[in-house]
């Protein structure tokens, strides 16, 4: 399973995703609003968007704000110039972190980012120092007990998957090249398999096992990052064991 997707159970472990729904709204929005500014506002004809959409109404958006997004995003509301940028760096035990912002004040945005590893004991690194570490892939999550392995695979299969996985919480995981992703959602959903979330993501090709105080260090720095108004999403490709999760305290 990917960092990120491991740090999302995390999070659920930790009862992170409800307490920070406000923040997390605010990132959806920014999210939309990109996707239209780039795609264009029709969810037919931009994947992006509509992707966007759906993560928007999973986590329960109000219909009034993805609208308002998608008329900012083209135009048609209030101005954002936001600047999508990336910054890369390394955490505690030489975890590899790449770090995806939307901003409108770049200053601001680095600033911040520096500060979270530093303090993490971690540095930020020159572009290109560790996004080959990672590689561009379509993910697709599946809770546990919607579906059984056999199932949910033969959908996947049949839209041109590359892998599913199963998650550390029985769930599944479904990889994807980016530009197949639309259709094994299709062919979910024609199977009438419900999926968490289907986004494109960076997916780590080597793992940096962390333990001892470390782990401690690292789920520090990904909270103040995704704490961060600024930042979209954390990748990383740290692996900590279900011992060391438990003994700070994610059960």
């Amino acid at each position: 399973m990917s960092g990120h997707s491991k740090w999302h159970n995390i999070r659920l472990k930790k009862g992170k995703m409800d307490a920070d729904r406000g923040k997390l709204f605010t990132k959806l929005a920014r999210e939309i609003i990109m996707a239209a500014k780039t795609g264009g506002p029709s969810p037919d004809t931009n994947i992006t968007l509509r992707n966007a959409i759906t993560k928007a109404r999973q986590n329960s958006m109000p219909q009034d704000n993805i609208k308002r997004a998608i008329e900012r995003g083209s135009g048609g509301g209030e101005n954002s110039n936001y600047e999508d940028l990336t910054y890369e760096g390394y955490g505690p035990g030489g975890v590899a972190f790449m770090v995806s912002c939307l901003t409108d004040n770049k200053q601001r945005t680095v600033s911040d980012v520096r500060s979270y590893f530093t303090k993490a004991g971690g540095r930020l690194a020159e572009s290109g120092s560790v996004s080959y570490l990672f590689e561009s892939k379509g993910v697709i999550t599946i809770d546990p007990d919607v579906t059984t392995e056999d199932t949910v695979t033969e959908a996947a299969i049949e839209g041109g998957a590359e892998d599913v996985s199963g998650t550390d919480d029985t769930g599944f995981e479904i990889t994807t090249d980016p530009s197949d992703l639309a259709a094994v959602q299709k062919s979910l959903e024609d199977a009438k398999i419900p999926f968490t979330s289907a986004e494109v993501s960076m997916v780590p090709t080597t793992t940096a096992t962390v333990s001892g105080k470390e782990v401690k260090q690292v789920l520090r720095l990904m909270e103040m990052l995704e704490d961060n108004d600024d930042v979209q999403k954390v990748y990383a490709n740290f692996d900590i064991s279900e011992a060391d999760l438990e003994a700070e305290g994610y059960k």
